[in-house]
């Protein structure tokens, strides 16, 4: 993912960029690149900006969302986890967490908001009985509603692999397995 120009502590800007990959099985990484100087190969020594390590305790099969200086991970069988970007540096530790770890293969999560505020970070879980789950982007211990709480009215049976919310005048569509989920039930005044 690109992130939006981020100024150090000197002021100068740099454009950066983050990945993270599959690999679970020794201390999964999220890779933070600096654009401008991707550093080519080096036997001996590396030229990423920076490099988190134990971050995030899964792999990651989809991409991040941002929203306000903050990365939003959501790992494989991990919380979804909120990374502030601060001085063009991604913190080590995450700021908040979801309340609930997400399953194979984690989430994509996808974020609505009005400017900078009143911002839902809203990721799709799999499992026998998938989920739409709606959080406070600037507090992800905070849910708001999962499609699970009013029992079958807003269920949307089984869920898929690879599911990312999509947002469309305010109201979260998700894929299933069926058919396109328009929650209207899931509308949140924050």
């Amino acid at each position: 993912m690109l992130l939006p120009d981020q100024k150090m502590a000197d002021g100068n800007v740099k454009h950066l960029a983050v990945a993270a990959g599959k690999d679970n099985k020794i201390y999964n990484k999220i890779y933070v690149v600096d654009r401008d100087a991707m550093g080519k190969f080096n036997p001996t020594s590396n030229t990423i900006w920076q490099v988190l390590t134990g971050a995030l305790a899964g792999g990651i099969w989809g991409s991040p969302a941002y929203f306000n200086g903050t990365l939003y991970y959501g790992g494989l069988n991990d919380h979804i986890k909120a990374l502030p970007v601060t001085k063009a540096l991604l913190a080590t530790t995450a700021a908040s967490r979801s309340p609930t770890a997400l399953a194979y293969p984690g989430a994509v999560p996808a974020i609505p908001a009005n400017g900078t505020s009143n911002a839902i970070l809203w990721p799709a879980e799999n499992g026998a009985t998938g989920a739409l789950h709606a959080y406070d982007a600037t507090n992800l211990g905070r849910e708001f509603y999962n499609s699970n709480q009013a029992g079958a009215r807003d269920q949307w049976g089984a869920g898929n692999k690879f599911i990312a919310p999509m947002i469309h005048a305010a109201r979260p569509t998700s894929a299933r397995t069926t058919a396109l989920r328009f929650s209207d039930a899931a509308m949140i005044m924050v």
